[in-house]
């Protein structure tokens, strides 16, 4: 995910799961995408799937319980 700060997918999801819910709050708390930037759009691809499919789970939850 991004290289300099040696941050990979699971830190990155792990900081959306612990209330990130920007692409700036997940770089300040990860410190990914803070020197050279080509990660931001991997980043923010990361963090929309991961919310997309964490809000998709709770849906389903939601659904099979009614």
């Amino acid at each position: 995910m991004c290289h300099c700060a040696v941050v990979n997918d699971a830190c990155v999801k792990d900081a959306v799961d612990c209330g990130a819910k920007s692409l700036g709050q997940v770089c300040r708390t990860t410190g990914a995408g803070q020197d050279c930037g080509s990660c931001v759009f991997a980043l923010k691809r990361l963090i929309c799937e991961h919310e997309q499919a964490t809000h998709t789970t709770l849906l389903e939850v939601e659904g099979a319980a009614s």
